[in-house]
Parts: structure tokens; C-alpha cells; sequence
């Protein structure tokens, strides 16, 4: 799908047509879902999740003037739909990606073929990072999620979410501080130099 297509299936639909917006569906559906997967853990509350994202996209389309780009819009909506929903439920579980903190950490893995030992050691950091995830605040689950899974630019998640990049920046901060904590008291990450599968930096 290119942006020109996009625009025609958005402004087709903005008119109610039903055909274009199942276009749009079958286009973002993937990425919705794996956002709201990450967001809320399991796959029933993320199906749920982002069928509750595409009905606030149906209803809102006619209040949708394109400031920000149909997909920014649309994380928008995902973002706050997960975020209401692990609210009404009370539940603080969230599934995660390799990269968390794209300045200090990355636990994306370069060597192709690591050792039996250390893809051991990695996945044990994974399943910590994910564990920590679990305990943030869904404010910054949520932005964290939206910069390092979807790479969006802080400028993106400050547009998606309404927010201001100070804030942006603040809640990703606070966020990558609170992880931190936990993978220390867990022993899965230490206060001294980066290891090898943590010294390379991500890119904004």
C-alpha cells in the first residue's frame, strides 16, 4: 500500500464507505494486533483490544482531518484502547520485544550464532525484561512500546498520544529507570559497563 492509496482509502471511507475502511483494516490489522499484544499480553485481550481500536477508527473517521498521518492516528487510538482496557480490567501484564532502551540497552542479538550458553543467558534476559514490563505503569509500557517495537520518533508517540515531547521524553525516561531497577535486582543487568549484547546503541 502506498501514501497515495492510503488517502483515497481514508477519504473514501470518511465518506462511509465500508469497502475502503476493510482495506485499511486488512492493512494496519498486523500491526495494530502486535501492538495491542504488547500492550495488553494475551492474545484474547489484544484481539479484543484492537477490535475496540478499529471501531473508535470507524467512528472517529469523520472527525479526522489528517494533522498527523493516518497511522500515527490510528496508534493513537490503539494506544489509548489498550490503555483503557488494562485500566477496566486492573491488569498489569505486557508481552515485549528485544529492544528496550535504544540509548543504554539493546538486546538485539548480532552474533548469528551464539553459543548454547549465551542464547541461554540472552533469553533469560528477555524473559527479565519482559517480566520488568509487566510492573511499569501503562503510561510508559506505552511509550516504550511505541518507540522500541514500532520505532516511532519521539515526535510520533508525542503526536499518537497527545503529549508534549518533554513528556514523551519523561515517561520514556522514568520508564527505562524503573526497568533498569527491576534487571538489577534481578541480577540480569549491571551497573558497570555494557556487555557485549548491551553495548550496541539503537538509533531515534
Amino acid at each position: 500500500m502506498n501514501a497515495l492509496q492510503e488517502r483515497q482509502w481514508v477519504e473514501a471511507a470518511r465518506k462511509g464507505d465500508q469497502a475502503a475502511f476493510e482495506q485499511l483494516v486488512r492493512a494496519y490489522e498486523k500491526r495494530v494486533f502486535a501492538l495491542t499484544l504488547r500492550m495488553c499480553g494475551s492474545p484474547e485481550d489484544a484481539a479484543e483490544a484492537a477490535q475496540e481500536t478499529f471501531l473508535a477508527v470507524w467512528q472517529g473517521l469523520g472527525s479526522f482531518r489528517g494533522e498527523a498521518s493516518f497511522s500515527t492516528w490510528l496508534y493513537r487510538l490503539a494506544s489509548n484502547a489498550c490503555v483503557d482496557f488494562l485500566r477496566r480490567e486492573n491488569r498489569h501484564r505486557a508481552a515485549a520485544g528485544p529492544s528496550i532502551d535504544d540509548e543504554e540497552m539493546n538486546l538485539e542479538v548480532s552474533d548469528p550464532a551464539p553459543t548454547p550458553q549465551e542464547a541461554a543467558e540472552r533469553a533469560e534476559l528477555r524473559s527479565q525484561v519482559e517480566a520488568g514490563l509487566r510492573e511499569l505503569p501503562p503510561e510508559y509500557r506505552q511509550v516504550l512500546i511505541l518507540r522500541e517495537i514500532h520505532q516511532l520518533s519521539y515526535e510520533e508517540i508525542g503526536q499518537a498520544l497527545c503529549l508534549d515531547s518533554g513528556t514523551v521524553k519523561s515517561r520514556i525516561s522514568r520508564g527505562r529507570k524503573r526497568l533498569r531497577k527491576f534487571l538489577l535486582e534481578s541480577g540480569n543487568f549491571s551497573g558497570g559497563p555494557p556487555s557485549k549484547d548491551l553495548e550496541k546503541e539503537g538509533r531515534q
